[in-house]
């Protein structure tokens, strides 16, 4: 076999294996007009001589944003998730999912007057946008945004520190209006609302929504009725036992959440308790959790994936120094009537 000295090129490969130039190349490129034994010589010479090839040319640099979470992931995080991923792809957009600091290590990394660690590797890495779910953000994490000139938009937020930042939502009070009206159009009057945390503003919407159809049908709400934590399974879980557990236990559950219906529902069962007959419960997401449980689960949908698309053109927009509508987006919800809800085994009033 010839000795290839200097670089080595399809030429010289060509050489030594015997071959043209072009089978050579047809070998790089996986194509199968090329005979076996006559591939595995020209893979041997590759091999022996550590061909390389040309360097691609660098790739142009792609527009990337930030997404961040807090706490856990669930099934409502994940489908926010899908949507803006899937929005990027469209707008040709990377997009880079990543933990919040803040709640992953417990404590605020924010310091009046400078940008916290977080928010400089953002910009250091070129991000054009930064996204947040269900975020708690403070007003030292704001104004750190707003000196890097990362414009900052919010699902869902947990808590909202400036009227000004920009956050997409869905219709929660009329969600969770629908949500109690349909149990009362059942006939139920002991309603018990389990849902998130108090300070959540989606939170609030959904026990307003609730409260007002409640008081509309004069149906009394006791105040160890509401039970409020988080929009987790467990806390479902545990605030289910609790309301099954009391004096006059509540007939129907309007959860805050589908995962917190589930638990509500697993609480129930642990009791001897059939949902929907002995319990109704309705959720809101509609997330694919709601479709597998059983009974299926009414809820309320709110368009989830749509909510993370929005989020998504509406930063780019910011970012392009664009003025958007409104600085909060509501979506319209819908009530999904599927197995977990009936008529009160007794009606009270």
């Amino acid at each position: 076999m010839p000795s290839l000295r200097g670089r080595v090129t399809l030429a010289t490969v060509a050489a030594s294996a015997g071959v043209s130039v072009a089978t050579v190349s047809k070998v790089l490129n996986g194509r199968s007009d090329v005979s076996e034994s006559t591939r595995a010589r020209v893979q041997e010479v590759l091999r022996e001589h550590e061909y390389v090839g040309r360097r691609p040319e660098p790739a142009v640099e792609r527009a990337a944003v930030e997404l961040f979470y807090q706490g856990v992931l669930n099934s409502y995080s994940l489908e926010v998730i899908q949507g803006v991923v899937e929005a990027g792809q469209a707008a040709e957009v990377d997009v880079v999912v990543s933990a919040h600091p803040q709640r992953a290590q417990g404590r605020t990394t924010s310091t009046p007057g400078r940008a916290a660690p977080w928010i400089r590797e953002m910009t250091a890495n070129g991000r054009r946008a930064v996204i947040g779910i269900t975020s708690e953000l403070t007003a030292a994490d704001v104004a750190a945004l707003s000196r890097a000139r990362l414009p900052l938009v919010v699902v869902d937020p947990m808590n909202v520190v400036q009227p000004e930042v920009t956050s997409v939502g869905s219709t929660n009070f009329a969600g969770g209006m629908a949500a109690t009206q349909h149990l009362l159009s059942l006939g139920h009057r002991r309603i018990a609302y389990l849902g998130g945390p108090p300070t959540s503003g989606c939170n609030q919407a959904r026990l307003s929504g609730y409260r007002g159809a409640m008081d509309a049908a004069g149906a009394a709400v006791p105040k160890e009725y509401v039970w409020l934590r988080e929009f987790l399974y467990d806390d479902g879980l545990a605030g289910g036992a609790a309301l099954l557990d009391l004096p006059e236990p509540p007939t129907a559950i309007f959860a805050g959440s589908d995962e917190v219906a589930l638990g509500a529902m697993e609480a129930a069962r642990a009791r001897g308790l059939r949902v929907p007959e002995d319990l109704s419960v309705v959720g809101f997401d509609d997330t694919q959790v709601a479709r597998l449980a059983s009974p299926q689960l009414t809820t309320v949908r709110q368009p989830i994936r749509e909510m993370g698309a929005v989020a998504l053109r509406t930063a780019l927009q910011l970012a392009a120094g664009e003025k958007v509508d409104s600085h909060h987006v509501e979506l319209a919800t819908q009530l999904i009537v599927r197995d977990s809800a009936t008529e009160p085994a007794r009606v009270s009033s």
